[in-house]
């Protein structure tokens, strides 16, 4: 069995991994990791007791504590205080330590100054809890503070402390910018919604609102689920899906994703799919989990820090001893790089600002309207250099209507009778078409339409090649609508022609998609080449294949992926196979089928093809900065560990402790706030 739990207060990424160990350790209990930036643990549990016993090691680890659902503004007023109080008698022993005063007076005042700012520290270091203690942070400090006044540096041993916390608390506020960038997401779901019965309204639950529920939007109502305008005409503020500030116009029948504020007059809405299955719920939901799938370098961090911690402490023990061998037995001048060494060496930038930037990320492109199902898509959206399109509800908005019929009224009744039990885009034409016939035995014929028993008749109804591989005589009708053609016992009976546009937004995004690197684009369709190409004329594309079968487009696909990383979109059923073998799939959320959702890596909540250019650039923004700050962080360690160590043996100056803090805190705080660079504007 599996239980995710919301906690607060895990201090730090190390403390995390500590939490995690103490987990595993239980009896029961597999599997189990604590997020640091989620404040969650996630764990496998074999019995109602493992999981009673894995609860109370959360709850008395530290200050965790479990969430209660209850918002909370962190203060940060014990740090701010503490560190308050420790420059109070930092500043004046500093004046009294330049006017060369009293020896111990001063070094009394640092000493309260360093104990004032380091009391929690000194506190974490006396629960000792196992040897990851001696690893973490908390120790590293009290090391070195301790360490500086044990050699007469009191001024070295306080600024340690007191630097320490200051850049610990700016650590945690630009963590929790971070946390409050994607808690702001929980704004989009409504938690009430106005039901209309009959001439009566009242106020519910949204979690409570069923399919096909009459709702009241009134103007500056958000959306409470995914519905469809059933009275009046108003306009739709999409950004908190879209990121776009333009305001959307629906009228009846058109679709109003959950999320969507009303910015225009008062209507009624039908509701669609229950709340938990809206457009709101994905995004938050896909962004909450999607920490679970890491990515390759998150993944490195993690594996490189377990080699790297030990082999940095032996490192540091052999400076401390060694050297004093061939120095006359001088211990007490080795032993400040020594501590330097261990102060600067700990990972603890890497392993928070690491999984950050790709949490960052993925909120980022949730505030376009992008979910991700994990930070890996991230790094493989990154690579791509061709996009395939689907056509139909994808490059085309997916919305038809008959436009012509010829053959007869009873062509059109028999097709509105089959195609109601289609969940094909192309059956939405015949959706509002009243018929007096049923269709039994319904049979779907993949990529070319529909075999069926009309009071006691074969109909089929479908493709020019459906007719054809039945052997009914047809002629191809020259037309840039899809034609849907009607057989009745063999015989032709007459088509009808179904309309569709191109998305407006189709064409800028195409373009936008060459300048963020995708050199070649191309389209896969099972509809026939003339009407294909007659319609996506004007869109910028380098091929398009047509006529294909759903198990044909993945055989297409594999060609185009010898031009590089494959990025396939698409929206329905049909779409299933070709996303398997491509490297990188989006699926358009709003009109999408559930199986294409299930299948993607990325799901376009907005239903617009123009967030697509962004997630692109959003994704190599963010392994950008991943980079930068894994050279960025390693790189200044290892020229600190280098000067520190080469300073003690040269003779010609010493590294002030404080400096070796900066290259654990100041280099943690440079990359978070690095990291936070996401929060822009893509």
């Amino acid at each position: 069995m599996q239980k995710v739990i919301k906690i607060r207060n895990l201090d730090c990424a190390a403390c995390a991994a500590e939490l995690s160990e103490e987990l595993n350790a239980i009896d029961g209990v597999s599997n189990a990791v604590a997020d640091f930036i989620n404040q969650r643990v996630s764990l496998d549990y074999e019995s109602d007791e493992a999981l009673e016993k894995a609860v109370y090691a959360i709850t008395h680890f530290e200050e965790v504590e479990l969430d209660n659902g209850v918002p909370q503004k962190e203060r940060h007023l014990k740090e701010i205080l503490s560190i308050a109080l420790s420059a109070a008698f930092f500043v004046p022993a500093l004046v009294l330590e330049l006017l060369h005063f009293n020896e111990w007076l001063v070094f009394s005042l640092f000493l309260v100054s360093a104990l004032a700012a380091g009391w929690q520290v000194l506190w974490n270091v006396l629960h000792f809890r196992g040897l990851s203690t001696l690893l973490d942070e908390n120790f590293l400090m009290t090391l070195a503070s301790v360490g500086a006044f044990a050699i007469m540096q009191p001024l070295e041993g306080a600024a340690v402390m007191l630097l320490y916390q200051i850049g610990e608390l700016l650590q945690n506020i630009a963590v929790g910018s971070s946390r409050g960038a994607i808690a702001k997401l929980m704004a989009l779901k409504s938690d009430t919604a106005m039901l209309v019965e009959g001439e009566s309204m009242r106020e519910v639950d949204a979690d409570d609102l069923k399919e096909n529920d009459v709702v009241l939007l009134r103007r500056g109502d958000k959306v409470p689920a995914d519905c469809v305008l059933a009275e009046g005409e108003t306009s739709l503020d999409t950004k908190s899906l879209t990121g776009e500030a333009y305001l959307r116009e629906v009228k009846v029948g058109d679709e109003l994703l959950a999320g969507c504020v009303n910015a225009g007059s008062a209507v009624k809405a039908r509701v669609l799919r229950p709340a938990s299955e809206s457009a709101v719920a994905k995004i938050l939901d896909m962004v909450e989990n999607s920490t679970a799938k890491k990515a390759k370098p998150e993944k490195f961090i993690t594996k490189f820090a377990r080699v790297y911690t030990p082999v940095v402490m032996l490192l540091a023990v052999l400076i401390a001893v060694v050297p004093p061998l061939f120095q006359n037995f001088n211990f007490t001048t080795w032993l400040v790089p020594a501590i330097e060494f261990l102060v600067i060496s700990c990972p603890c930038a890497l392993i928070i600002s690491v999984p950050l930037t790709y949490f960052s990320g993925v909120g980022a492109l949730a505030r376009y309207g992008v979910l991700t199902k994990g930070a890996v898509y991230l790094d493989e959206l990154s690579k791509v250099q061709v996009a395939v399109f689907d056509k139909t509800g994808t490059l085309t908005e997916g919305r038809f209507s008959v436009s012509k019929v010829t053959g007869g009224e009873r062509v059109l009744l028999l097709a509105a009778a089959v195609e109601k039990n289609s969940s094909h885009p192309l059956a939405q034409a015949f959706a509002g078409v009243e018929t007096p016939f049923s269709a039994q035995n319904t049979e779907e014929i993949a990529g070319m339409g529909l075999a069926a028993t009309v009071e006691g008749r074969a109909v089929l109804v479908g493709s020019l090649r459906l007719m054809r591989e039945r052997g009914i005589a047809a002629e191809p009708v020259e037309s840039l609508a899809s034609v849907v053609y009607v057989a009745e016992e063999g015989t032709l009976l007459g088509y009808a022609e179904i309309e569709d546009s191109v998305r407006p937004e189709a064409k800028e995004a195409l373009e936008k998609l060459q300048g963020v690197g995708i050199g070649y684009r191309a389209v896969l369709t099972g509809d026939s080449k003339e009407r294909a190409e007659g319609l996506l004329k004007a869109l910028p594309l380098e091929e398009i294949h047509a006529g294909l079968l759903p198990e044909e487009k993945p055989v297409y696909a594999q060609k185009l992926k010898e031009r590089g990383k494959l990025l396939y979109v698409g929206d329905g059923i049909n779409d299933t196979p070709v996303m398997a073998v491509s490297d990188v799939s989006v699926a358009m959320g709003g009109l999408g089928s559930d199986a294409a959702i299930e299948a993607s890596d990325f799901v376009l909540a907005s239903d617009s093809l123009s967030a697509l250019p962004r997630a692109i650039k959003g994704a190599k923004k963010t392994g950008k900065i991943v980079r930068e700050n894994i050279v960025f962080s390693i790189g200044v360690k290892v020229i600190l560990m280098a000067v520190s160590v080469a300073a003690t043996a040269t003779g010609l100056f010493a590294l002030p402790i404080w400096a070796a803090v900066f290259g654990d805190v100041g280099v943690m705080l440079l990359a978070v706030l690095n990291s936070l660079r996401m929060h822009g504007k893509l």
